[in-house]
């Protein structure tokens, strides 16, 4: 069992690439994002110390002090893939490469309206309620369409693709029928957008399976840093 951050880091992408040999693709097409959230500082450098330049914070206020500490390190590209309220928004604007977490469009004019004219556009994914669960947010999958279309006009926005969490208490078939639906989703706005490119699905826990279906970009937060 690997101890050490750099050998659990090396562990998820060879388990990424033997999933990607399965499923017949370039282990190239999965991006690996390490899920840094809770997690000092420390660890973050020890993981980029080993390769790693893509991580993912879901709290805001942690995210933004951490992106500040690391200002130095140019190559870094950071993520936001948590809850967004109303009054955090101008924060993940200013801070981020990525937001995964589009949840209302109501955040997406936000984001595009307080996005720094200096920096790029912010690359985005819609969240998708895909087990349409109570208890997350997210886009109903029959909302998806109407989303993009709004958000893809949006001036300082990049749509990017698709994220999702799936529902836990699932079965193996359940779970890869849900993955399935969102890669066809995903397929389909690919034909109506050239920019996206990003199916963000998948953990720790379902990596192979996800990489299976189709992800391009897989979140491991435990599987890297260890538990929380």
């Amino acid at each position: 069992m690997p101890n050490t951050i750099a050998e659990r880091l090396q562990a998820t992408l060879s388990a990424i690439a033997k999933a990607a040999e399965l499923a017949q693709r370039p282990a190239s097409d999965i991006q690996l994002l390490a899920v840094s959230k809770t997690k000092p500082v420390s660890d973050i450098m020890l993981a980029y110390t080993a390769g790693q330049r893509h991580f993912g914070e879901n709290y805001v206020q942690e995210g933004v002090a951490k992106t500040e500490e690391l200002a130095h390190l140019s190559d870094l590209v950071w993520h936001f893939i948590g809850p967004i309220q109303s009054n955090k928004s101008a924060f993940v604007a200013k801070n981020f490469s990525w937001c995964h977490s589009i949840d209302r469009l109501k955040i997406a004019k936000r984001l595009s309206a307080q996005r720094p004219e200096a920096l790029p556009a912010l690359n985005v994914c819609i969240q998708v309620n895909i087990n349409m669960e109570e208890t997350k947010s997210g886009f109903a999958p029959e909302e998806v369409s109407s989303a993009a279309q709004i958000i893809a006009e949006l001036p300082n926005l990049n749509l990017r693709g698709l994220m999702a969490i799936p529902k836990a208490s699932q079965s193996e078939p359940e779970l890869a029928a849900t993955f399935a639906a969102l890669h066809d989703m995903f397929t389909d706005l690919q034909t109506h957008y050239p920019s996206v490119d990003t199916l963000s699905m998948g953990m720790s826990s379902d990596l192979e399976l996800a990489v299976a279906s189709g992800s391009t970009m897989v979140r491991v937060g435990t599987g890297i840093f260890g538990a929380r």
